[in-house]
C-alpha cells in the first residue's frame, strides 16, 4: 500500500505544481490591477504651478506689449489643463500644463526678441547719423 501512495504522490505532484503556481500568477495578476486601480494618477500640481508662475513672470514683463498670441495660448492652455484635472483626466491636463509653461517662456523669448531687434534699430540709426555728421564735418575741414 505504501508503494501505490508514492507512486500516486508522485504522479500528483506535478500537478499540484502547476496549481500552485497558476494560483500564485492570477494572484499576482489581480494584486496589480487592484493596486493600478486604486492608485488613480495624482494631479500634476507642480506642472500647474509651474505654468501659473512662467504666465505671471510674462506679465510681470509686460510681454502683452510686444506679442499677446504666445501669452493667450498659454492662459487657454492652462484653463484647458485645469478643466482635464477637474475632468480626471491627469495624463492630459499634465502635458497641457506644460504646454502652457513653455507657451509662456516663448512669449518672454519672442518679446525679448522684439525689444532686441527695436534696440538694434535704435542704433543702427544712430550710426547712420553719426556716419552722416562725419561725413558733414569732414567735408568742410580742408587739407
Amino acid at each position: 500500500m505504501i508503494t501505490v501512495n508514492t507512486k500516486l504522490l508522485c504522479a500528483i505532484q506535478p500537478l499540484l505544481w502547476r496549481l500552485a503556481i497558476k494560483r500564485a500568477l492570477l494572484l499576482t495578476g489581480a494584486a496589480v490591477i487592484l493596486t493600478a486601480c486604486a492608485s488613480a494618477p495624482l494631479a500634476p500640481t507642480a506642472e500647474l504651478q509651474a505654468a501659473e508662475l512662467a504666465i505671471s513672470n510674462a506679465d510681470r514683463a509686460q510681454v502683452v506689449r510686444y506679442t499677446s498670441t504666445e501669452l493667450n495660448t498659454a492662459r487657454n492652455e492652462l484653463a484647458a489643463a485645469k478643466s482635464a484635472v477637474a475632468t480626471k483626466n491627469m495624463v492630459q491636463a499634465k502635458q497641457l500644463a506644460t504646454q502652457a509653461q513653455l507657451s509662456a517662456e516663448l512669449a518672454i523669448a519672442h518679446a525679448e526678441l522684439v525689444k532686441a531687434q527695436a534696440v538694434n534699430k535704435d542704433m543702427q540709426q544712430s550710426i547712420q547719423a553719426l556716419e552722416q555728421e562725419i561725413q558733414h564735418n569732414l567735408s568742410g575741414v580742408k587739407l
